[in-house]
């Protein structure tokens, strides 16, 4: 049902200079993986095979990395090495990749906006690649928002509990339970300070959109530090439509952050190698 996923990859990834100079922070690996694969791994798991990418100036390699090398191949081919290329082979062959760049970066609302030629016109997914999310026991998080979209036909968006002190980080939402996972937003706020912070719900880096989300971002004014917020537009949504907040199940790791990213590395390394190390 849902085709598309965009992925706004536009940002310069300041926290990691200057390893960010020249590549782009959706490229940074956890164990042998860029952040950016296990983004498509989550869309894929969820149905969709359509991979979007809202991309700037300097970010070549996100491209790059979903096309065939043929020097690489053609030197490692026969080798060892050449099945450690199976999975970006497999993904390559069951998705589509287009892309598109946004010309300055003026926040995710109008990054989502610059993507609109590429997802048409019908609902789509939206997944920022530096919040990677790992689910153990069952579907990921897109495909846990699939499902409630399949039923409700709005936007989702996906939400998990932060302490107070934090919400300044964060898109806030509030609203009415519909049950213990599933919340109707009646309000979102941009990054709002503890003591202005309608509840301690913060907005993470998954979404589903409905496509009039797209003449709502055109009449958005720019909001917190001059940039189109995409919460701002998905507040008008709610109140003239309807917009569902999931608090999700399953692990998120912050890895624009340093500590998010090193944390996410051992995570997957104890899963993957602890065992052999014991």
């Amino acid at each position: 049902m849902l085709k598309t996923c965009l992925f706004p990859a536009a940002g310069y990834g300041t926290r990691f200079l200057p390893a960010t100079k020249s590549l782009p922070k959706e490229m940074l690996p956890i164990l042998t993986k860029p952040l950016i694969h296990y983004g498509v791994d989550e869309a894929l798991e969820a149905g969709m095979d359509s991979m979007a990418f809202v991309t700037g100036r300097g970010k070549r390699a996100l491209e790059d990395y979903f096309d065939i090398s043929y020097e690489l191949e053609h030197q490692i081919a026969g080798s060892s090495k050449e099945p450690l290329l199976a999975e970006i082979r497999q993904l390559m062959n069951k998705c589509s990749f287009s892309f598109t760049r946004q010309n300055e970066m003026k926040g995710l609302g109008h990054a989502i906006y610059t993507g609109r030629g590429l997802v048409n016109d019908e609902a789509f997914g939206v997944v920022l690649a530096d919040d990677l999310c790992i689910n153990e026991d069952g579907e990921g998080v897109l495909s846990q928002m699939t499902k409630i979209y399949e039923k409700y036909r709005c936007s989702i968006v996906a939400v998990m509990e932060v302490p107070r002190e934090q919400t300044a980080s964060y898109g806030v939402i509030s609203g009415r339970a519909i049950d213990d996972s599933l919340i109707m937003v009646d309000d979102m706020v941009e990054k709002p300070n503890p003591d202005e912070a309608p509840s301690n719900l913060a907005i993470i880096g998954r979404y589903i959109l409905t496509p009039d989300i797209f003449s709502i971002l055109e009449r958005t004014a720019p909001g917190k530090n001059g940039e189109v917020q995409i919460t701002d537009a998905l507040k008008t949504q709610a109140l003239e439509g309807m917009v569902l907040a999931l608090k999700f199940k399953g692990r998120r790791f912050d890895c624009g952050s340093l500590h998010g990213f090193v944390e996410a590395t051992n995570y997957f390394y104890e899963r993957e190698y602890g065992k052999d190390n014991s």
